[in-house]
């Protein structure tokens, strides 16, 4: 597995080698293996914030596993 080494932005970064999970993962997922997950952004199902600073980001999607394999 390659490694990923990181710019020296701080004295704690500067020696900093991480995995790259490149060879890992594939590139895209299988589309028909995906969900939607809705956005809430801190709010409640009156629409009104009841969590601050939350919202914005990227869009997630569920990826559905069939754990039990009964499928």
């Amino acid at each position: 597995m390659p490694t990923k080494v990181y710019k020296p932005t701080s004295p704690g970064r500067r020696h900093m080698i991480g995995a790259d999970y490149s060879e890992v993962t594939k590139s895209k997922p299988e589309k028909s293996l995906l969900a939607a997950k809705p956005k809430k952004g801190g709010r409640n199902s009156y629409g009104r914030i009841t969590s601050f600073n939350r919202g914005g980001g990227n869009k997630n999607r569920y990826r559905i596993v069939d754990f039990k394999r009964d499928k």
